[in-house]
């Protein structure tokens, strides 16, 4: 048998070949690792491959790095502007029990606007603890690090006494007035020091860029314990902490997504079918986050990416091997979901979600059977009282449950409906994928035995029954054949026809319910273990994918 689905499913997947088109491409990739309520006081970079740092902004529309300065040092922290506490190498925004340094957030700006980053720079080391600062696009030298205004006032009236020398020769008498800390700025300091390097403030129009320099190679640089390639952005438009965004190339970040969202160690075509899908998603999901200002996220909202630490020389040839390689329909990007494993049958997207779309179909998965998938199958048991507490914490409204069962199946057989009764004879029925969410399932494809169901469906004789009509199809009077929707339906029996009725669903029998199951996901979209199974069967990552989305094309983008 299995010898046989592989020929057929093989002569039906490989009929068509890569077509390539020419769709809008996102050369760079803004992906939020920290904001919002994760955003951070302080983020340090180290140098892991390359050295040095260039400073700028990255453009809004472009993305194209626009660069103001260098740093040659390995490790910076970049930290919101204000007094900064240092204690064991970490900063904080307020004085722990033991300080180790402190950079205090007022400083004395002289009065002159130099042409240059070099220039500031220049002028800056003429002075003890001064540094350049881009502030509002003009390239200024700040002075000392104070903890109040009154000591950098103080420090103004000193350094009026002072001259210093331009790149020109000239001497010039120190002129300055005193710079608070910003709800925009950010300071740009020597990692686990006070010494400041830069400070960039440009009242939230812009926002400081980071770009490691990787050299005559490609940068990769530390950041929270894993490798990033690309560069970084810091915003903090509205105050408060900074955001951090890394800037980088489409393929770059998928070649960090890869390894974390499927096993490195799988066969090369299944990864190029992650690869496949994790691009196009990317593609699709652009500018989501507006209000953020980048595209994707980095956790399992989106999908995962934590950089190159897990990245292998096979999960960079997938990547390499796909460049440019989408997901289409129609023209546009295809909506490439997808998920563990779907436990004998995909899902149609508007059985899950809301929208029908024509490539996201449900199907049979005869591949998934053909290797062993760790806890594939599962099993859930919860009295009556567990199930009431849960619904309610969940907020939905409903005395103290004494029923439950699925009272609507789709057409490949999963869950889509569950109707729950209570002691006052009340109902609460929840469909589609709020019946894996309410029930904390790892799946759409389960049953529900022990709790009341709606009774037996006899089928042609007493040996096949149905626990529900959901997946059943009706025949109309002219021979036309549809899928089970309800309303006035005919049954035939041994003394002609009846008007089908839908018996009231008793009380559950003893303590509670048992869910069996199998597949963990919401079974939209590619299975990630059949892509594997394909894999090691001899299927492409191109049968694969136009296994899984219905009508698909194949296209580079660019």
């Amino acid at each position: 048998m299995k010898k046989f689905l592989r020929t057929l499913f093989l002569c039906m997947l490989t009929a068509a070949t890569l077509t390539v088109y020419a769709l809008a491409a996102e050369d760079t990739i803004k992906v939020g690792l920290f904001y919002g309520s994760g955003a951070l006081y302080s983020a340090n970079l180290q140098n892991y491959q390359g050295a040095g740092y260039h400073l700028g902004w990255f453009d809004e529309n472009s993305r194209a790095f626009n660069e103001i300065g260098y740093l040659e040092d390995e490790k910076i922290s970049m930290t919101a502007s204000g007094t900064i506490y240092i204690s064991g190498g970490a900063y904080y925004g307020s004085r722990p029990g033991k300080v180790d340094g402190v950079a205090g957030g007022y400083h004395v700006q002289l009065d002159d606007v130099f042409p240059s980053f070099d220039d500031a720079a220049y002028v800056a080391a003429q002075f003890q603890d001064a540094f350049p600062a881009f502030v509002n696009n003009q390239h200024r030298v700040r002075v000392g690090s104070f903890t109040a205004r009154e000591e950098a006032e103080s420090a103004a009236a000193t350094y009026a006494t002072f001259s210093w020398q331009d790149r020109g020769g000239g001497k010039r008498q120190f002129a300055g007035s005193v710079a608070a800390p910003s709800a925009t700025g950010v300071t740009v300091t020597e990692t686990a020091t006070d010494r400041v390097l830069f400070a960039f403030d440009c009242s939230g129009a812009k926002s400081l860029g980071i770009l490691p320099d990787g050299g005559a190679g490609k940068a990769l640089t530390w950041f929270k314990g894993y490798k990033w390639y690309g560069g970084f952005e810091y915003r903090r438009s509205t105050g408060g902490n900074l955001n951090v965004i890394n800037v980088v190339g489409l393929d770059d970040y998928i070649k960090g997504v890869l390894p974390y969202e499927m096993s490195p160690t799988w066969p090369l075509e299944a990864l190029k079918a992650q690869a496949v899908c994790a691009r196009t998603y990317a593609l699709l999901q652009t500018r989501h986050y507006d209000s953020y200002r980048f595209d994707v996220c980095n956790t399992t909202d989106c999908q995962v990416y934590q950089g190159a630490n897990q990245a292998s020389a096979l999960t960079d040839q997938a990547v390499d091997e796909t460049a440019g390689i989408v997901a289409a329909y129609g023209g546009k990007y295809a909506e490439t979901y997808y998920y563990s494993c779907n436990g004998g049958a995909s899902e149609s997207s508007e059985n899950v979600w809301t929208n029908a779309l024509p490539y996201l179909v449900g199907k049979e998965d005869p591949y998934e059977g053909m290797i062993t998938i760790p806890d594939y199958t599962y099993t859930l048991q919860y009295t009556y009282s567990q199930l009431t507490s849960m619904l309610k914490s969940k907020g939905y409204s409903i005395g103290t449950v004494n029923s439950a069962y699925v009272s609507r199946t789709t057409p490949t057989g999963n869950v889509l409906e569950i109707t729950f009764r209570d002691t006052s004879g009340k109902t609460l029925v929840i469909s589609k994928e709020d019946c894996r969410s309410a029930l904390s399932t790892r799946s759409m494809r389960f049953t529900i035995s022990g709790g009341g169901g709606g009774g037996s469906w006899y089928v042609n004789n007493a040996n096949g029954t149905l626990s529900s009509l959901g997946g059943a199809y009706t025949i109309s009077g002219k021979g036309d054949v549809a899928a089970y929707s309800g309303g006035e339906t005919y049954v035939a029996t041994a003394s002609g026809t009846s008007l089908l009725q839908t018996p009231a669903a008793p009380a559950g029998s003893g303590k509670g319910i048992t869910i069996t199951g199998s597949g963990h996901g919401h079974g939209v979209g590619m299975s990630q273990y059949g892509a594997k199974a394909m894999a090691e069967m001899g299927y492409s990552h191109e049968d694969i994918l136009r296994f899984y989305f219905t009508g698909i094309t194949l296209e580079r983008v660019g």
